[in-house]
């Protein structure tokens, strides 16, 4: 069975020989190897260069031989692509443009546009998808409109993020014109990746965990849920919301294929809850790739043995890859998972 049968088999809940593994998003960074890459070129450089995103794409799989592959991007170039484009602060953290603050400034954004500025994101599926052929699954991204809108109305990363909670509750007309947008472009993206040959897609609901459980269905997985539909049937679609614990029937609601569970609950719980045709992907707390080798081979073998058996059980973290990760750890957690029996 090819590593990307594994994993797709994994996405449909059938009966696979072991779990297949691989890391969420970023998980380039803790390479010797990208790091001399980011020395001759800065972040959006690398994101908007397809030639760039697809060797950044390849690094941890030529190391670690994971069973899936996930697009080296960023959930904000939705926003480029919208008109409202980033940078990245001097001192760290995500600088929009401009911030939205009028009506008006949501009525530019122009979702027409989006498919020519994010041309070199299926440009750089295309040369993956050369590069990892059959043996290897690829996987597309984008961030839900929720977590889209909050950086987009803040004006980049906050220590709190209040104005899209605050759209919500105080202009409801104002905040579903902003989330229909959104929508409409995530949808958009997703299709023009599994167009472009990613074998599966996966929305980021990163700041799903910032809503009270009552506003969670109205405020983000709703627009999910449209997204969904609309590609739906092409390719397996994977919904990770951080935090989102108190929202199990909502988020299955979605139609998601496979619900990344982060690592602040325990994986064999959300599995009993779930029904058995979504599967679930993680959720091995990422802080522990800068433990030794062994803490993470034990903890990896916990939830190994926790969710023995189960079907449509893909190994992940339970978040992203930390900048701190040591490679021989990695290491550990993938031979941990490859000779589980």
């Amino acid at each position: 069975m090819t590593n990307r049968q594994r994993f797709l088999d994994a996405c449909h809940c059938r009966a696979v020989d072991r779990p297949p593994v691989w890391l969420m998003r970023q998980a380039g960074r803790a390479l010797p190897e990208y790091r001399e890459l980011k020395a001759r070129h800065n972040f959006l450089e690398l994101v908007r260069t397809p030639a760039l995103a697809a060797e950044v794409t390849l690094q941890p799989v030529r190391r670690f031989d994971f069973d899936a592959a996930i697009l080296f991007s960023d959930i904000l170039v939705v926003a480029e692509g919208l008109g409202q484009g980033y940078q990245f602060r001097d001192g760290g953290g995500i600088q929009m443009d401009f911030p939205l603050r009028e009506q008006n400034d949501i009525a530019r954004l122009d979702t027409a546009a989006l498919p020519e500025k994010l041309n070199y994101i299926p440009g750089a599926l295309q040369l993956l998808k050369k590069s990892l052929g059959e043996k290897t699954a690829l996987i597309g991204f984008a961030g839900s409109p929720w977590t889209l809108a909050n950086f987009m109305l803040e004006g980049g990363s906050a220590k709190e993020f209040v104005r899209a909670k605050n759209l919500f509750h105080q202009q409801p007309e104002t905040f579903s014109l902003l989330m229909e947008k959104l929508t409409m472009a995530v949808a958009k993206l997703l299709e023009m990746q599994i167009a472009a040959g990613a074998d599966a897609v996966q929305i980021f609901d990163s700041l799903g965990g910032l809503l009270p459980q009552k506003d969670f269905p109205a405020a983000s997985a709703k627009w999910m849920k449209q997204i969904i539909s609309t590609v739906r049937g092409a390719v397996p679609i994977i919904v990770f919301s951080k935090d989102v614990h108190g929202n199990w029937d909502t988020l299955i609601e979605t139609g998601a294929n496979i619900l990344g569970i982060d690592s602040a609950i325990r994986l064999a719980d959300v599995r009993k809850i779930l029904p058995p045709g979504i599967g679930v992907q993680g959720n091995l707390e990422p802080s522990l790739l800068a433990a030794a080798p062994t803490k993470v081979s034990e903890e990896t073998k916990r939830i190994l043995e926790e969710m023995r058996g189960a079907r449509g059980h893909i190994f992940n973290l339970g978040h992203g890859v930390p900048p701190d990760a040591k490679l021989e750890s990695i290491s550990a957690l993938v031979e941990t998972v490859r000779n589980f029996k």
